[in-house]
């Protein structure tokens, strides 16, 4: 497993998040998980392509949800997961995604990610890759998300190394 290719998540994750306004993340732990993944309530996926594919999972509950939102709109009140929320946790995705891509462009992996796509199904499972994933879960003040990593380089790439091959 080449840990490289995660770093740019946790590094986004903590770079990205306090300039939203949101407490300074904290990284409690790294493990592998089964491509079996149960959706915590409010689930982002990012998908991957060109020289890496694969996926990204932001998996996170409610509460911990309506928690960020709440704080990337300045402090309004979020007491649902509306259209307002949805749209701030997927751009969240969206800059937390974009910006590991950059990295891993800076280490030589070119990827193109998809428009982010979210369930906000508590319970409901989900399979991300083909095998297991790298699970990263990072506490932003008491509230913890779940990053879930299932990328790989493509048949087709030239460059050696991959998350999960």
């Amino acid at each position: 497993m080449n840990v490289k290719l995660a770093n740019p998540f946790i590094e986004a994750f903590l770079n990205v998040m306090p300039v939203l306004g949101c407490p300074t993340p904290k990284r409690t732990k790294v493990y592998l998980h089964d491509k079996e993944v149960v959706n915590e309530g409010v689930a982002v996926r990012v998908n991957f392509k060109k020289e890496l594919v694969g996926s990204v999972v932001y998996n996170m509950t409610e509460d911990t949800a309506k928690f960020i939102a709440s704080t990337m709109m300045m402090g309004m009140p979020v007491s649902e997961m509306d259209e307002l929320a949805r749209s701030a946790i997927s751009e969240l995705s969206n800059m937390l995604t974009a910006n590991a891509t950059t990295s891993l462009a800076g280490l030589g992996y070119e990827a193109d990610i998809s428009t982010p796509n979210m369930a906000i199904a508590a319970g409901q499972t989900m399979t991300i890759g083909t095998s297991q994933c790298l699970g990263v879960e990072m506490d932003v003040g008491g509230h913890p998300v779940n990053i879930l990593i299932a990328i790989k380089r493509s048949k087709t790439s030239k460059s050696a190394g991959g998350l999960i091959d």
